[in-house]
């Protein structure tokens, strides 16, 4: 009997021993679980689906400025590294939030520390999430802002361009009125006023053509067009001015190459280059139209005898109403957006155009556009490489 009670005994000190060791290993894990929790903290509920539908810029930060998530946007641009806000003002702007409790908005301008990277403006709000986190969030400004530079520019542009015709319209106006009993000044003045009416005309359609090319989805109905009646089309349109002055435009042996597009955008973009070979040609000299095959690309090239480019100018003569010569451009009805109508055609058909010229040798325009698929054309062999061009 006496046996039989040491032996429940030890089973029940044995049970009472082996729960009390279990409630103290549960205890133990729950400290650990806490522990852990506060030293690793996971992101509130519904912050990781928030940042993924967000386009802009989003960090979420822990009471030790720990990143705790943070998107594709501020990574690529270097924001976030190694878990930690890399870009000081940004930092800054979380460490306002903590101080203050208050959310926090600021523009602050992000240098690139490579070279060929742009300089990026944004938008940084922070606030705070909760009682331990804070949220950064950030929109890139850069190019809104450039685009609303380019805008501001542009109207300043027209403003300027459009008080030469219209002041020397109200000029000749004035003139003709005091002149009614001279059939021959007020014939002297008619004329004039009709040439300055007609610039107004050329650079208000140059504006419209411009302003086309910029909008979106510019190419409404792309269809097969042939390079070689492109080329027919704008020789023909500049036959009259060239023969005025002597100026001979020639053109070479058919490709039968074509690309897609919209082929009045297409004509106009090459009438105003060889508009311009012709204007900048001295007398009696020599313009030469071609086209090519090269690669994937059908390249059309427009060469002049003229006075040459600067190298320091060549990519600027593509930008809305630079001219080499303002004087000579008013004088022969030039716009000043012949070159950027060319550029943006090009660029809405998948292409481009470059220059190539040295001042007292002439110049090179070559206009490059994806070849029409299918074409049956024979192709020439791709030329060796030549003179320097710069690309657009």
């Amino acid at each position: 009997m006496d046996a039989t009670w040491v032996v429940l005994l030890a089973l029940v000190l044995g049970i009472s021993m082996g729960a009390g060791f279990a409630v103290f290993v549960f205890a133990a894990v729950s400290r650990g679980e806490r522990a852990h929790q506060v030293i690793t903290p996971s992101v509130p509920d519904g912050v990781d689906q928030i940042l993924g539908a967000l386009e802009s810029i989003g960090i979420v930060l822990d009471a030790s400025d720990n990143v705790l998530k943070a998107s594709q946007g501020a990574l690529a641009l270097g924001i976030v590294r190694s878990d930690r806000i890399a870009v000081r003002e940004v930092q800054e702007i979380a460490d306002e939030v903590r101080r203050s409790g208050e959310p926090q908005t600021r523009r602050i301008t992000l240098e690139r520390a490579r070279s060929g990277e742009a300089t990026r403006i944004l938008s940084v709000r922070s606030a705070p999430l909760g009682t331990r986190y804070v949220v950064v969030l950030a929109n890139d400004l850069t190019e809104s802002i450039r685009l609303d530079d380019v805008r501001r520019d542009f109207i300043a542009n027209i403003s300027h361009e459009l008080k030469t015709p219209i002041g020397a319209i109200s000029v000749l106006t004035e003139a003709i009125s005091s002149s009614v009993d001279d059939p021959a000044q007020v014939r002297r003045f008619a004329e004039k006023m009709t040439t300055e009416a007609d610039r107004l005309a050329a650079l208000t359609a140059d504006i419209i053509n411009l302003s086309k090319l910029q909008a979106e989805q510019a190419l409404h109905m792309p269809e097969r067009v042939s390079i070689d009646a492109i080329i027919e089309s704008a020789v023909q349109s500049n036959t009259i001015v060239a023969e005025s002055r002597r100026v001979t435009i020639a053109t070479g042996e058919p490709t039968h190459l074509a690309v897609y597009g919209e082929e009045p955008l297409l004509v106009m973009a090459l009438q105003n280059l060889v508009a311009n070979a012709v204007q900048y040609s001295p007398d009696g000299s020599r313009v030469g139209v071609g086209s090519r095959l090269v690669g994937e690309n059908v390249e059309i090239s427009v060469t002049d005898q003229g006075v040459g480019i600067p190298k320091e100018d060549h990519v600027r003569v593509f930008e809305r109403f630079y001219r080499l010569d303002g004087a000579r451009s008013r004088n022969t009805g030039g716009t000043g957006l012949g070159l950027a109508i060319v550029k943006h055609t090009a660029q809405n058909h998948g292409g481009d155009v470059s220059v190539w010229s040295q001042p007292g040798q002439g110049s090179t325009f070559t206009l490059r556009l994806p070849v029409a698929t299918g074409d049956e054309a024979v192709s020439a062999p791709t030329p060796a490489a030549g003179p320097e061009r710069t690309q657009i």
